[in-house]
C-alpha cells in the first residue's frame, strides 16, 4: 500500500510546529533586577521584537512582579514567556525565555548571576550594596550572557572574567576601567580593518 502524502494545512501546520521547538542559541529573551516594590534597578532585553518601548519593558517587569513578589515559586508563565526568579533580602532577580525554553538552562542563568554577585558584593545582595557596585553588576550580567546567547554559567569564571578574585577586594574602578579599555579598543579594532577593507576595495 501506498503512503499517502499528508494534507498541505497539516503539513503546514507540523512544519510550524517543529520550527518553533528548535533550540535556539538566543536563549535569554531579558533579564532583570527590581527592587522590592518593583522599581527597576538593572534591565537588559536581548530580543528587541518583544517589548520595544520603555513603557512596554516596565509595564511587563510591573505585571511580572505583581504575580511573583509574594509566590513561593521559582518559575511563572506570562505573556508567553518563561520567567524564572529569585530573591534576596530587597531585591529580585528575573531571567526571561520564550514559552518553548528550557527552564533548567533559564535556572543555570539566574543561579550563576545570583552566585555571581553573591560573591562580588561579599553575600550581602541587598540594594544598596548592588546600586553601589553597579559598574560590576553590568560587567558581571554581559559575561554570562551576550545578546541572549549564554556565555558562562560557572560563577568563578564570570568573576576572573571580570577581573575580580574572592580573596581581592570589591570590584575596583581601575580593572572596570580596563574592561572598558579592552571592549573599546577590540571595537577600534574591527572598524580600522572594515575601513582597511574599504580603502582597497575603492583602490581597485
Amino acid at each position: 500500500m501506498t503512503a499517502q502524502s499528508c494534507p498541505r494545512q497539516h503539513c503546514a501546520a507540523t512544519t510550524m510546529d517543529s520550527t518553533a521547538l528548535e533550540p535556539s542559541l538566543y536563549t535569554v529573551k531579558a533579564v532583570f533586577i527590581l527592587d522590592n516594590d518593583g522599581n527597576r534597578l538593572l534591565s537588559k532585553y536581548y530580543d528587541l521584537e518583544l517589548y520595544p518601548s520603555m513603557k512596554e519593558q516596565k509595564n511587563f517587569e510591573m505585571n511580572v512582579f505583581n504575580k511573583t513578589h509574594k509566590a513561593d515559586n521559582e518559575i511563572a508563565f506570562l505573556e508567553g514567556m518563561t520567567i524564572v526568579y529569585k530573591s534576596s533580602i530587597d531585591l529580585f532577580f528575573y531571567v526571561v525565555g520564550s514559552a518553548q525554553e528550557n527552564e533548567l538552562m533559564l535556572m543555570a542563568v539566574l543561579n550563576c548571576l545570583f552566585e555571581s554577585l553573591n560573591q562580588m558584593l561579599r553575600k550581602n545582595v541587598e540594594k544598596r550594596t548592588l546600586l553601589d557596585n553597579m559598574d560590576g553588576v553590568f560587567l558581571v550580567v554581559d559575561e554570562i550572557i551576550d545578546g541572549g546567547v549564554i556565555l558562562e554559567s560557572d560563577p568563578q569564571q564570570v568573576l576572573e572574567k571580570v577581573n575580580y578574585r574572592a580573596d581581592d577586594n570589591p570590584l575596583s574602578e581601575q580593572s572596570v576601567a580596563q574592561h572598558i579599555t579592552e571592549k573599546l579598543a577590540l571595537t577600534s579594532n574591527v572598524f580600522q580593518s572594515a575601513k582597511e577593507q574599504i580603502k582597497w576595495s575603492i583602490l581597485k
